[in-house]
């Protein structure tokens, strides 16, 4: 299956996932090795790309990185403040 999206952007939490990194004080090489503790193999590179929406994020990943940056799925998403 193709995934079409009409935007640039691929993935709504970017930013979202920068903001909760900053807060916790990890680089993107902190929290690249913390997802790998969790069977989630993500490169610095890809973070950055991630945080610049410019890569899509699977569901494993979005539960994980809320875990590891102790915010919940729908803070990520946006739905909730």
């Amino acid at each position: 299956m193709k995934i079409i999206i009409d935007s640039k952007n691929k993935n709504m939490i970017g930013p979202q996932v920068k903001k909760a990194r900053v807060k916790n004080s990890l680089t993107q090489e902190q929290l690249s090795v913390r997802l790998e503790t969790m069977a989630i193999y993500i490169d610095r590179a890809s973070i950055s790309k991630l945080e610049q929406q410019k890569r899509i994020v699977t569901d494993y990943e979005l539960i994980a990185l809320s875990k590891i940056l102790k915010v919940s799925v729908s803070w990520l998403l946006g739905i909730e403040e």
